[in-house]
């Protein structure tokens, strides 16, 4: 397995892959690896034949107040993970090979209105970091598929809106949330839990549950199970919980049938969660 470290030395290997008649997959990371990452690596090897994975901890996606110095990095222990995996290369790039003029102020991607809502309403411009980083792989890259978890439902609806509306020759693909056993989703900043915040945490995953025992009742009856859980438990200082369209990402209202997305995000802690859940209204 390769670890490049330069634009142009991805752009060699993937003229590599192609001379060779094989098909590329990418899969975004910001490293930290965990099942969740590999079950992203094994979806990429079964729609491509060469997978490059990037490990790039993009500072514009953080707000001045978030953890990004925070954030766990062990290059090394992603790499070993990797090549395990299967994985053809790992793109590491440093920021100011990422971005020259600097972080602060590059040409962006934005997400328009969807990105101030929910997660973008708690992390004003998350989202234009994400899709601008995001379009940067993928155009150094130009891979034939692309794959990203469904943990972060928004940020998924996002990447494969900007691919369709910018006419990228990509196709996206969502690969379901991993789960511990006890069914906590499983996330790089769940290593910031201590044992008591962990078992805390569950109530996430609870709520979701609640709510979706709850849908043949209506959107109302899923709020209000949910949350019942959160509230049930005070170490759990929610920020939002929602239901959407996945087709839309719209809220959807008590006359609404059909498919719905529970998203839910909270703080556990000092360590913020994501979660989501898909049910059917009938």
């Amino acid at each position: 397995m390769e670890t490049l470290t330069t634009i142009a030395a991805v752009r060699d290997a993937v003229r590599a892959a192609r001379s060779r008649g094989e098909r590329v997959a990418l899969v975004p990371t910001m490293g930290a690896l965990h099942d969740g990452h590999v079950a992203l690596v094994d979806a990429a090897r079964e729609h491509a034949d060469t997978v490059i994975v990037s490990i790039f901890v993009n500072p514009m996606q953080f707000g001045p107040r978030e953890d990004l110095s925070r954030y766990p990095r062990d290059l090394d222990a992603d790499r070993a993970r990797l090549a395990e995996a299967g994985v053809a290369a790992v793109f590491a790039p440093t920021a100011d090979e990422m971005y020259p003029s600097g972080a602060t102020s590059p040409t962006i991607v934005t997400a328009g209105h969807l990105g101030t809502v929910l997660e973008g309403r708690s992390r004003p411009g998350h989202y234009d970091g994400v899709l601008t980083v995001v379009s940067k792989l993928l155009h150094i890259v130009g891979p034939d598929v692309a794959c990203f978890g469904e943990k972060d439902a928004q940020q998924l609806f996002l990447v494969q809106r900007m691919a369709r509306d910018l006419d990228m020759p990509v196709e996206i693909v969502g690969v379901p949330t991993v789960r511990d056993v006890d069914g906590l989703a499983l996330s790089s900043r769940n290593r910031f839990l201590s044992d008591h915040d962990r078992r805390t945490a569950l109530n996430l995953s609870r709520a979701l549950e609640a709510a979706g025992s709850s849908a043949d009742r209506g959107v109302e009856a899923m709020i209000a199970a949910a949350q019942g859980v959160i509230q049930s438990n005070t170490g759990v200082q929610l920020d939002y919980l929602a239901v959407v369209d996945p087709a839309t990402f719209a809220f959807v209202g008590e006359a609404h049938h059909g498919s719905v997305q529970v998203l839910v995000a909270a703080r556990v802690g000092d360590v913020r969660l994501i979660d989501n859940a898909t049910y059917a209204i009938p």
